[in-house]
């Protein structure tokens, strides 16, 4: 694919940066967000044509309130597993305005292609694979377990939004291992041990 006057190290920094993103939206929805409208702000991240309202002062302060009430909401067990419900499609729809958000050196057609199936996707296995292991905590632990899951998923969020502006390629990989650490502890602590089986 043709993409004049952009360098494919520079597409491929744009599509890590915005499918890193992505990946922490799929941990907390507005965490990721409101790091992304603070970066814009100071100067440090250029916003694509369009979405250019993530890097003012109002988005930014409605992000920040958005924040801390959906971080304060997941502390407490049962509400988070409603929020899941409806946290999911929204993750699709913020991890895919987020990637498209950075994606600045792409051509418009190939920006919101990538930002829908990468972006997308990556904020929907996130999102997937911590409302699989709030489910499972619940049943296993009666949600005793589901604060210290929602910290975990909250620094989660933070590092790899915080680690996808710095360095876009790292976060990629982060977010893939941190993917796996979840699918495996699902697997491993969850089903196996909670049940007294020998993890696999």
């Amino acid at each position: 694919m043709s993409m004049p006057g952009v360098s494919w190290l520079e597409a491929v920094t744009a599509i890590a940066l915005g499918v890193g993103l992505a990946s922490a939206v799929g941990f907390r929805i507005f965490v990721p967000l409101l790091i992304t409208s603070g970066a814009a702000l100071a100067g440090h991240l250029p916003l694509s044509s369009g979405l250019e309202w993530l890097g003012s002062w109002p988005a930014f302060l409605t992000l920040a309130i958005a924040a801390i009430a959906e971080v304060l909401a997941y502390a407490f067990p049962g509400v988070d597993n409603v929020l899941d419900v409806a946290a999911t499609p929204l993750a699709l729809v913020a991890g895919t305005v987020a990637a498209a958000a950075v994606m600045v050196d792409l051509p418009p057609h190939v920006r919101w292609t990538v930002a829908i199936v990468a972006g997308g996707g990556a904020a929907g296995l996130s999102q997937g694979t911590t409302s699989v292991l709030r489910a499972k905590s619940t049943v296993f632990t009666a949600g005793l377990a589901n604060p210290a899951l929602a910290l975990l998923e909250l620094l989660a969020s933070a590092m790899i939004g915080l680690i996808a502006i710095l360095v876009p390629l790292a976060a990629v990989v982060l977010a893939l291992l941190l993917g796996y650490f979840a699918y495996r502890l699902g697997r491993r602590v969850l089903f196996g041990r909670l049940r007294g089986e020998r993890p696999a």
